[in-house]
């Protein structure tokens, strides 16, 4: 009697490291997608290396680590720009004008 060899499955952890991570990249989930696709794809890695023979996956899971990363940097740095921006505007007294206007529209809103 002979045993069929085990069919080998692709990790769903690293499927899921992927499509975060892509997700966090574009913008559809921003940091909390990238930083799930780095979790996920640590964890799928260490399940995939103590189960070789069952389970298959490492380059999902490696791309979604690093996708991860490169989607985390990126948010990071938008809002590192978007501060600086709003630090100039307050700075130049642009958004103080700004606010107060928006500020007397919403109580007028509110009031009426």
């Amino acid at each position: 009697m002979s045993s069929a060899p085990l069919a080998q499955r692709t990790n769903g952890k690293a499927i899921a490291s992927l499509v975060l991570s892509i997700l966090g990249l574009v913008g559809i989930l921003p940091i909390l997608g990238s930083l799930l696709g780095i979790l996920l794809g640590h964890l799928a890695r260490g399940e995939i290396a103590r189960h070789p023979e069952a389970t298959t996956g490492e380059g999902l899971a490696q791309a979604g680590v690093i996708l991860g990363w490169v989607g985390l940097a990126l948010n990071l740095l938008g809002i590192i720009c978007a501060l600086a921006v709003l630090g100039s505007m307050i700075g130049l007294g642009i958004c103080t004008t700004a606010m107060q206007e928006s500020s007397r529209l919403l109580l007028q809103i509110f009031l009426h």
